[in-house]
This record gives C-alpha cells, structure tokens and sequence, in this order.
C-alpha cells in the first residue's frame, strides 16, 4: 500500500474530520463541474515571456490535483493533465474565511481556482488566486516521496497512484496511444476497414496458446477467450471485404513475465491479393511511419541499444540464422535421433516437438532469436509449425511465413494466408491430434472455418503485431507491464492469511 494500514488509518479519520467540516460550513466538495479557461502547460507557453515580479490583469481559471503546498498553503502547486501551475494565495486578494479554509486542504484534494497571472521574483508562473472551490476531497494520502513508489508491485498494484504520483508514467501510456491512433490513421488512410470479431468462441482458434473457458449459463455451453483475431477477419475477407484489419484485447492462459500479460493488445489485418513478401514492405513502411510520428525520427534508444527502423530492413531464412550462430544445417538434419542429439549438443530443451523441422524452431527460439537486434524478417518457416500458412512456392517442406524480431523478441507474425481449404484441413485435422495427445497450445479443427473457406478464399497476406511490445520499444519500457495501464496482477492474500 502506499502507506502503512495503521498511519492510513489515522490519516483517513483526518480527512473525514475536515469533510465533515466543510460541508458544516455550507462547503459541497463533490461539485458537479468547473469550467476552466486554460490548461498548465497553455499559460506556461502563452506567458513564456512574462519578466520576473511581473503581474498582469488576465484573468484565468485553472484546476488539478494539490501535489504540494508551501508557507502554510501561501503557494500551492496544481497539476492537471498538462503539467503544473503555481496557485499563490495572498489575504491581499483572498476573503479571510477563504484564507482559513484553506487549511481543510490535503494533498490530493482537487481545486478550482480563479485569478490573474503573475511571475514571482524567483521566476515562477503563478495565479494570484481570488477565489476558489474544492473540486474534490481526498480520503487517503499519497505517497510522502515526490519520488513515488520504490516497490514495483506495489506500483503495478496501485496504478492510479502510481499515475498521480509519477508524471513518466502517463507519459508512457499517452505514447502508447498516440502508436495506435496513428497505426489507425495509416490503415484507415490506405483503404482498410477497422472490424470487431468475437471474444467469446465456440473455438479459440488462429494460434498456438492455451486459452481461457468460461460457461455460458442461457446457452449451458463452455465458450473461450479469443487467443487471436485471424479466423474471424479471413471470414470477412472471405465475405467480400479486401482490406480489413482489428486492434483488439488477446487473452492467453499463459505466464507473466516481463515480455507477457495474459491480456494484451495485438493489431491483425488483412489483404486479398498480396503476398509475404509485399507485406513485408508494408510493414516497414507502417512501423518507421508510427516510430518517426511518435519518436520524431527513424531511431529508438531501448534499454542502451539504438535501433534504427530505417529501410530496409534485413531478411533472413531461418536455416541461414540458424547456421550463423550455432553451425547447424537444418537441411543435414533429416531424422529425430539426429535433431535431439543436436539439441542436447547445444543445451535446448524439448517438449512437444514431433519432427526435425520443430527440433531447428526450438535452436532458434533459445539459441537465435536473442541475437537478433536490428529489425530483421527471420523468413520460411518450417510447414509444421505455420498451420495457417501457404506452402513456400519453391519448396513444399517451408512455408511463406516471416516473424519480425527487434532487440531479440518476436514482434509480428506475417503470412502469405493458406488459402486451399482440403490443405487446411488437413494441417488442422493434425493440429487436433496433437492437442488430443496433450498438447494444450495445439490448435483445434475449427470445421465452421473449412466451409467458410470452401465458399473460396482470395490469395490474402495477413500480419499481428505486438502492440504493447511496440510501446515498450517505442517508451524505453523494460517490462510490459510498464506499458499496460492495468496490468494482470495477482490477488494480494489478506495480511495474517
């Protein structure tokens, strides 16, 4: 908790006494608006030039959150959404009975203030208040430290604290925002149309993940949580539309780690008629565009690494990163014998891997990708693991498949779309095998897709992208969590459980 239990406690009772003394006093402090004539940030620019122990006739209305008082509340610093502007709070411009009800103010109160602008000597930007109204009364304290939180669960925790106190932090989520909105600008602007697909499936089908069940009590059926947009907006593509694309929650029954929130946001769109290989300029062009709008330029300072989205970007085989950083030929490894002993070789671990070809995606996954750190399309993947995916024109054993890594991590997945219905089933009549041997990320035999498919399904290229992996890159973030404003935390047990 931001503060202790007990100090809490007796800081809350503190509070209430001084409600209860307003409202005595004919004071309502849950008001129902205040109507402001200037953000913080539009007086410190408008009023940049002001000289200092300088005073104007301009009369403003400003309002925010207390985060500070000085001189027994003579100044008082106000934050709203912009930054911070200085209230000074003179009896020469203030009613006695104002000037005393001042000191029924908390940190975390909000305020409403009224006055003329003014610079002091020491050069600070000030309202010369003349009235005022409490917008807001606060029942618990924040943090003592201007600093904020040194816990980080308890930050993640108490996240709106952790807003209030910690001005970077909605820093991070306003960059955020400003990515998606112009993710969606740029495909709104080439002609796709934003879409809405289920959350609740019969099949939690379009990746590997184990999802989420829940019951639908009126229909007595178990449904899932969507562990990807894709068979919904192939439907669409299927239907008729030819450029479509969703920015959506994902929700995988997966662990948490600095790289994964069981709910994240991802971006899938789609495209008759393309391929995996203009998709990948796409993709360049759509990712500097977002970096350059965000970041004000091509290069992105992560966590002491530059990196430079400027094209293009290289593009790499599998079998070729592979063999760069381990010797190993996937093309020599032609029997299951031959890839476990590899794998023991080079200290990997297995799991569900049935053929050579998954034996080489797990090398890459734990030997590979951490060395990728500049954009690079790791492209032909294996057909084994691409269920989803059409076969490599020149070689039946890859499919058309590229995932894009950045500082060592996975950030998109871009195919040219499987389009032949009887190989799609036949790819997921396999998938359904493995998962009813145990494997839970396997995916099901979605029959309702099949005969969606089997209407006919354009040539299609299709991509998802990583939205908070993009906002760490894009924030400097070191963990997701950080880019999440309400992260998947935990219950914290009761004190004494």
């Amino acid at each position: 908790m931001p503060v202790t239990a007990p100090e809490g406690g007796r800081l809350r009772s503190e509070r209430l006494r001084k409600l209860k003394e307003l409202r005595e006093q004919g004071v309502n402090p849950y008001p129902y608006s205040f109507r402001r004539t200037h953000l913080a940030q539009e007086l410190q620019l408008k009023y940049a030039e002001l000289p200092p122990d300088t005073e104007t006739e301009d009369v403003v209305k400003v309002c925010g959150r207390i985060l500070n008082e000085r001189n027994t509340w003579l100044f008082v610093d106000v934050f709203d959404e912009s930054g911070k502007i200085q209230l000074f709070c003179h009896k020469q411009s203030l009613p006695q009975t104002d000037i005393e009800r001042l000191r029924l103010l908390d940190k975390g109160d909000f305020i409403g203030a009224t006055g003329t602008i003014r610079r002091t000597k020491s050069g600070e930007l000030s309202v010369r208040v003349t009235s005022y109204e409490i917008l807001g009364k606060s029942l618990l304290p924040l943090p003592l430290t201007w600093d904020g939180f040194t816990d980080v669960e308890a930050r993640y925790r108490h996240r709106h604290v952790d807003m209030i106190i910690n001005p970077s932090v909605r820093e991070t989520l306003k960059k955020r925002s400003i990515a998606i909105r112009t993710m969606r600008e740029f495909l709104d602007a080439r002609g796709f149309f934003e879409m809405e697909t289920p959350v609740l499936q019969v099949e939690a089908g379009g990746a590997d993940a184990r999802p989420f069940t829940t019951h639908h009590y009126a229909l007595d059926i178990d449904l899932y949580m969507r562990i990807a947009t894709e068979l919904h907006l192939k439907r669409l593509i299927i239907g008729g539309f030819e450029k479509v694309y969703e920015i959506g929650r994902i929700f995988r029954n997966e662990g948490i780690s600095t790289r994964h929130n069981p709910e994240f946001t991802m971006l899938e769109l789609y495209q008759s008629y393309g391929d995996y290989l203009e998709l990948m300029d796409f993709t360049e062009e759509m990712l500097l565009h977002i970096v350059e709008k965000v970041c004000g330029g091509p290069q992105v300072q992560y966590q002491g690494t530059m990196i430079d989205f400027t094209r293009p970007w290289r593009r790499v085989t599998m079998r070729d990163a592979v063999l760069e950083v381990t010797g190993v030929d996937a093309n020599a490894i032609t029997t299951m014998d031959e890839a476990r002993k590899c794998a023991a070789e080079l200290g990997v671990e297995l799991q569900h891997q049935e053929t050579p070809a998954e034996v080489i995606n797990a090398i890459f996954e734990q030997k590979v990708e951490k060395t990728l750190i500049q954009p690079t399309f790791l492209i032909d993947y294996p057909v084994e693991i691409s269920p989803l995916t059409k076969r490599h024109r020149s070689n039946e054993a890859l499919v058309e498949r590229f995932e894009l890594f950045m500082y060592g991590r996975e950030h998109a997945n871009g195919y040219s779309e499987l389009s032949d219905p009887l190989d799609q089933r036949q790819r997921l009549e396999d998938q359904a095998r493995r998962k009813a041997e145990g494997n839970e990320e396997a995916q099901p035999l979605d029959l309702d897709f099949i005969e969606a498919m089997e209407y006919g399904m354009p040539p299609t290229m299709g991509i998802g992208v990583g939205i908070d992996r993009l906002a760490m890159l894009l924030t400097n973030s070191p963990s997701i969590r950080d880019v999440i404003a309400f992260p998947t935390m935990k219950p914290k047990e009761p004190e004494g459980a």
